[in-house]
């Protein structure tokens, strides 16, 4: 019997430590697979053909070595194992990248991404040809993306439309490749690499006006002038774009006032205690100093001129897209928490700037004050709707030695790999063409609503005037200068107001510029309708859609007034779940906006993923049997500017004492249901497209008028009755018997 229970609780015994080992074996074996590259062999293989095995990744940092014949002939490794950079996601791009044994690229696959321009806008297919790019390109090689030669780089294609991912990918690439080949000893590190960096000599203050630090190269300069950034574009496809040639601004500079310049910067590192201290003043300067962490540098970027160099990625992202600072292998940018606005310059001396901004350097980029580096600045010039060509100027900066403590090391020789980071821009007066057009067709629009009560009377021009100036809106502002204003251009706005309010950040974009001042005055004068009605891209697609439904006899939906007026509520909610997301990210706000269909059929022209082209299609069929459905229920850019429009000063729409009661003719004939049965017009939903007034003064349909015409119709038949038989009696006598019959026809009655 003891043997029996003994034998059962050695079986129990045994099954337990069975089970114990099987789960070590389990997690060993998870332990092994997350350092294995066996799910990438097919890719691994095609970087290297010739490899007959490969080992796991391993080492610090991360990376596996690919052998033939027991020799090994590269490395891959994953990006987002050796350096991490966050992407216009915020988080990173994660690559597998292979080299060999001499420091060349072997091949480079993406492995993931989050970024939202590539998950509903433009096609990976585009950020895997981009990355396919670096194959064969040495760890050594200083890289630029975008056109235009620059001797000592290797260039590559940029991807329009996505320049902050292309920025961040060329870096995570190279930075990733070179660190993997010093650390499996495939190139050296530079001394500048093994070399403590320099310490900043606190001790040291003396004061000193804007003369002395410009002359002693403790503040550097940069002038570009516009013939000089005309020529950086000769031999590119920009080359013959008009518009940078006479920019017809003048501008006081400290040397004195000129009409071609670009930009005049100055920038400056300001941890020093005689540049810091004396450029801010000392209030300033130790509240600067007090926000830094330790490893932290901070420089300022000052500049006059008709080119910002803060760019709007920073806006529309949280990236600064147009400056780069460059020191050694590292390419530095910024980003909107690494940015402060400069206060007042207490230097003696100092000129006036339009911009003046302060960035830090973080702690992660080993930032070393006492070695040289570089400022980059990056233009864009547009070559079409979609494609545009790059080129960068660069001006480098070494502080004074009496600043820094240098460490004993030998003297770093002049490396400084440029990363050449594409931008996006546009300069003003490079669509002169552009602007013409769109300031031509607001003026006419302008004085559509001025005479609107005279135009009113005449229904068929109004009626082709408003289908010519709809197709103008789509054909021109909305396809050809994707000139498409969306909730998140209200979004970043609002946020650029809490994070602090620059006019430099929305004038670079001619445009979308002109467009919202134009909507912000109609806003006030007329409302939100003007915009929607006539100036919406999308909006007008609709419209034109349900014209067309009409002249087709399709049967015209609408719903209950009962439940149309609730449906109206979705739109503002829709806003303000996309306001609450952007307070938290503005990169995942855009991405939840793609409620708005206004991407896939003004920007991209529906050329896109079949999801969303089966949404914004739909949404114009849908159209052709009920007016402008997702401007009604949907739109939050609509609900966005309804709210402000509450403010508008006059209110242009004429209504009679009749209307709604009991005439309901405008409000069963308004496509939008913007008419209430008691016969208000709703100012929130209203789109201005004037049929009302139309109504408002025909004397064939507007009830009040129609019995007027009547009454007019009647006494002049009257007045004809008389004159006739005037002409037919002629006598004195047939007066008087007219007269007697009237008035014994008047005493029967």
């Amino acid at each position: 019997m003891k043997n029996s229970v003994a034998a059962e609780i050695a079986v129990v015994y045994f099954k337990y430590v069975l089970r114990i080992l099987v789960l070590l074996c389990s997690v060993s074996a998870v332990s092994v697979s997350a350092n294995s590259l066996v799910d990438d062999y097919p890719v691994v293989k095609k970087f290297f053909p010739t490899a007959d095995q490969f080992g796991d990744l391993e080492g610090k940092p991360l990376s596996a070595a690919i052998y033939k014949n027991n020799k090994v002939i590269g490395y891959v490794f994953r990006t987002k194992d050796v350096d991490p950079i966050p992407a216009y996601s915020g988080k990173p791009v994660n690559l597998l990248v292979g080299i060999d044994t001499h420091g060349k690229i072997a091949g480079v696959k993406v492995l993931e991404h989050h970024e939202p321009i590539l998950l509903v806008g433009i096609p990976e297919t585009k950020l895997f040809e981009f990355a396919d790019q670096y194959v064969g390109k040495s760890v050594n090689d200083h890289v630029k993306v975008g056109a235009g030669k620059r001797p000592g780089f290797v260039n590559v294609d940029a991807i329009t439309g996505a320049t902050v991912t292309v920025i961040v990918v060329n870096r995570t690439i190279m930075r990733a490749a070179r660190k993997i080949a010093i650390a499996r000893h495939i190139i050296k590190p530079t001394v500048a690499e093994q070399s403590p960096p320099a310490q900043v000599r606190m001790d040291v203050y003396d004061v000193r006006d804007w003369k002395f630090l410009t002359g002693n190269g403790a503040i550097r300069h940069m002038l570009l002038t516009v013939p000089e950034v005309d020529e950086a574009f000769k031999g590119t496809k920009a080359e013959t774009q008009p518009g940078a040639k006479e920019p017809g601004i003048c501008v006081e500079l400290p040397t004195g006032q000129r009409c071609d310049a670009f930009i005049d910067m100055y920038y400056a590192y300001l941890n020093a205690p005689t540049i810091g201290r004396n450029l801010l003043g000392e209030s300033q300067y130790n509240w600067l100093m007090s926000q830094l962490k330790p490893g932290e540098h901070a420089i300022a970027i000052m500049a006059n001129g008709v080119y910002s160099f803060k760019g709007s990625g920073y806006v529309r992202g949280g990236i600064f897209d147009r400056i780069q600072l460059n020191q050694d292998d590292q390419s530095i940018n910024f980003r909107d928490l690494d940015h402060y606005r400069l206060g007042d310059l207490a230097i003696e001396g100092v000129p006036e700037f339009k911009e003046a901004d302060i960035f830090i350097i973080r702690d992660k980029y080993r930032f070393n004050p006492g070695s040289e580096w570089s400022l980059s600045l990056l233009v864009r010039r547009p070559t079409g709707p979609l494609d545009s060509v790059f080129t960068t100027f660069s001006g480098n900066y070494e502080i004074p030695p009496a600043y820094v403590i240098q460490p004993p090391a030998p003297k770093v020789s002049d490396i400084t790999q440029a990363e050449e980071w594409p931008m996006w821009v546009s300069v003003w007066q490079e669509r002169k063409f552009q602007i013409a057009i769109l300031v031509f067709g607001l003026t006419v629009l302008t004085l559509i609503m001025i005479f609107q009560d005279w135009l009113v009377r005449f229904p068929r021009a109004v009626s082709y005037l408003r289908t010519g100036f709809l197709l103008y809106t789509l054909f021109v502002i909305g396809w050809f200068m994707l000139g498409q204003l969306s909730v998140v251009n209200v979004l970043t706005f609002v946020n650029s107001v809490i994070k602090g309010f620059s006019w430099d950040t929305f004038l670079i974009d001619p445009t979308m510029f002109i467009l919202w001042s134009f909507v912000a005055v109609t806003l006030l004068l007329w409302g939100r309708g003007v915009y929607c009605g006539w100036l919406c891209p999308y909006g007008a697609l609709q419209k034109l859609a349900n014209q067309l439904g009409r002249k087709l006899k399709l049967p015209q939906l609408q719903f209950p007034s009962l439940v149309h007026d609730r449906l109206w509520a979705l739109k503002y909610v829709v806003l303000l779940i996309l306001f609450g997301i952007s307070l938290g990210s503005m990169s995942t706000a855009e991405r939840y906006a793609e409620v708005e269909p206004f991407k896939t059929a003004i920007t991209l022209h529906f050329a896109r993923e079949l999801p969303f082209v089966l949404y914004a299609g739909g949404l114009v069929i849908v159209s052709l049997f009920n007016c402008k459905f997702f401007c009604k229920y949907l739109c939050p850019l609509g609900a966005a500017l309804a709210v402000p429009a509450r403010l508008r000063l006059f209110n242009w729409l004429r209504r009679r004492k009749e209307c709604g009661k009991p005439c309901q003719i405008c409000a069963n004939e308004c496509e939008i249901q913007a008419i209430n049965d008691t016969g208000e017009i709703n100012p929130n939903e209203c789109h201005y497209c004037l049929d009302c007034q139309v109504v408002y003064w025909d004397a064939y349909k507007c009830p009040p008028l129609v019995e007027k015409r009547k009454r007019r119709e009647k006494a002049s038949r009257a007045r004809e009755s008389v004159r006739w038989m005037e002409k037919e009696l002629g006598t004195e006598a047939g007066l008087e018997q007219i007269t007697t019959e009237v008035q014994e026809a008047k005493e029967r009655k």
